[in-house]
């Protein structure tokens, strides 16, 4: 969870309300969908070739930071190809019986959208490489000399698959994923305005041209934070004046939320604090920072690293992570020479 989310606990039924507003604010075509052009190009050839074809579309592998539009990709996908979608995450897929039980229940055309595909499990991986390559499934009953495989037939499907690390999913999965694999990158302040502008259209937010730019340049590049930092100054302006965002009064809201000119939240400003002040300005291990600011090491290293060194703040060494002076700067402090290389 990030910093502003902490700092504006919602109720439970204000959370099913955002969950809801969520699906709204999702692109309900490629036109619609900003950003990404190249991915886009490759998609809508892919499922051309594979609708001349008349097969389903081959495996497709997306990856990069979270927020920026991979399961959103699938869902279009899915709508593009007429195809039913069926969405599961790597952490839910605990057992082989698990992994059966989903690829059984499929049928012809299905699309599997796996999220989070770096915490499966090798034994779930293994399943899956005839699942994708055959279409089979190899399920081993009873143990020891005794035991004996049962090869099931599966109807025809595309598996997707995304993930904030590729470097966690083994060689033989990634090279099965025959359609391609897609890294989605960060997004311009241009794209960043105009999801922001199509948002607030949609939900009916009165907002001040002037206002998008200042909430674009916060969003860490990231749809889904704009989105949210977008609701967030709705909310404020709703309370504190007569719904209208304008830029003063998104400015408020972002400092309430504890977010800076760049978009940093107080637990990205914790992590180079405690580096700098700490250590020294690193070099430092991954687990060291978790346990100092007691926060989890896949929360810092998926949500909180790739924009701090998308920005040049920070740098991932063999021997741990290091501030850059450029963080030193931003913090307000002076950098030693050691550092001033780490430009």
């Amino acid at each position: 969870m990030s910093s502003a989310d902490q700092n504006t606990e919602l109720s439970p039924k204000k959370k099913n309300e955002d969950l809801s507003l969520d699906m709204a604010l999702r692109p309900k075509s490629f036109g619609e969908y900003v950003g990404q052009e190249n991915i886009k190009k490759n998609l809508k050839i892919l499922i051309e070739a594979a609708k001349k074809r008349g097969e389903p579309l081959e495996h497709l592998l997306f990856y990069g930071p979270a927020g920026l539009g991979k399961t959103t990709l699938a869902h279009l996908i899915a709508k593009e190809t007429a195809s039913q979608i069926k969405i599961t995450s790597g952490p839910a897929v605990e057992k082989v019986g698990d992994l059966a039980s989903i690829l059984t229940n499929l049928s012809p055309g299905d699309i599997l959208f796996i999220d989070e595909a770096h915490r499966l499990n090798k034994l779930i991986e293994e399943i899956l490489y005839p699942a994708m390559e055959n279409r089979s499934l190899d399920i081993i009953i009873g143990k020891g000399p005794s035991a004996r495989t049962i090869q099931l037939e599966l109807p025809s499907f595309t598996l997707i698959a995304a993930t904030t690390r590729i470097a966690l999913l083994s060689s033989p999965l990634r090279s099965r994923f025959s359609g391609g694999s897609f890294r989605l990158d960060f997004y311009d302040q241009p794209d960043i305005e105009k999801i922001i502008k199509r948002s607030a259209g949609i939900l009916g937010v009165r907002i001040e041209p002037e206002a998008i730019p200042l909430i674009a340049s916060r969003s860490r590049f990231t749809p889904r934070i704009a989105n949210r930092l977008l609701k967030r100054a709705r909310d404020f302006a709703e309370v504190k004046s007569d719904g209208m965002v304008t830029s003063a009064l998104a400015e408020e809201a972002l400092k309430l939320l504890e977010i800076d000119e760049l978009g940093l939240e107080a637990v990205d400003r914790k992590i180079l604090d405690t580096i700098i002040k700490k250590f020294a300005g690193g070099p430092v291990g991954l687990g060291t920072v978790s346990a100092s600011i007691m926060e989890e090491e896949d929360t810092i290293e998926e949500i909180y690293e790739p924009y701090l060194m998308q920005l040049g703040f920070l740098e991932r060494t063999p021997r741990g992570r290091c501030a850059t002076a450029r963080a030193y700067e931003h913090l307000g402090l002076i950098a030693p020479q050691n550092q001033q290389k780490l430009i």
